[in-house]
Order: structure tokens, then sequence, then C-alpha cells
């Protein structure tokens, strides 16, 4: 799913590169702006008189490819983080031990000694 995700997400920047590059190259209705700087004669030349038929169904098509990749894209990212969060989120299962045999009796400590020793007897000479 990742793949599929990354795959449509380059197609979809290449997608937006060409919208912006074609309404860019589409003459205003007054005929001037930046329609005519990026080769408006050049548009009339390669696609005939037709040009801006040509140049509207072009973005028209390019922004429902926009916005169909971009909802697609955006229902596979909350699936992919439905699902992540779930496998995320679940305990792992832990194993119970066996059951040991009957409690053994307590352990007899010996007796305590003293912290300080007896005296030692002194030798005699």
């Amino acid at each position: 799913m990742n793949i599929v995700i990354n795959v449509l997400t380059f197609i979809l920047v290449l997608t937006s590169l060409f919208l912006v590059l074609v309404v860019l190259m589409q003459r205003a209705k007054t005929d001037g702006g930046m329609g005519a700087a990026m080769a408006g004669g050049a548009t009339e030349s390669a696609f005939g008189a037709e040009t801006s038929n040509v140049l509207t169904g072009a973005t028209i098509k390019a922004a429902i490819v926009f916005f169909g990749l971009s909802f697609f894209l955006f229902l596979a990212n909350i699936y992919q983080s439905k699902h992540h969060d779930a496998l995320d989120s679940k305990l792992p299962t832990i194993v119970a031990p066996a059951t040991t045999a009957a409690p053994l009796a307590p352990l007899s400590l010996p007796a305590a000694q003293p912290a300080t020793p007896k005296p030692a007897d002194a030798k005699k000479p």
C-alpha cells in the first residue's frame, strides 16, 4: 500500500506542474498577461485557431485528475493510519507459565551470630 501511495503522490506532483503550465499558457480574456508572454503565438501555430478550446479542455481534465488523485490519497492515508495504529496498539500475548508443584516448606535459617565477637581468652604465660 505504501508503494502505491508513493507512486500516486509522484503522479499528483506531475499533474500539478502540468496544471500550472496549462493555466499559465492560456490567454486572458483581454488577450494579454502571461499567456502572451509564454509563447502565446506558438500555441496557436501548434493547436490551430482553437487554442483556447484545447487549453481549456486540458485544464479541465488536469483539474479532474488532480482532485481525484488528491481525494484518493487522502482516503489511502486515512486507511493506512487506522490499520497501522491498530497493529501497533495491540498488546503482546503472554504465555502463562506452567503450573508449579506444591510450595516447598520454608527454609530454616541458621541462628543469627552476634555482631561483635566474644572476647578471646587471654593466654596465660
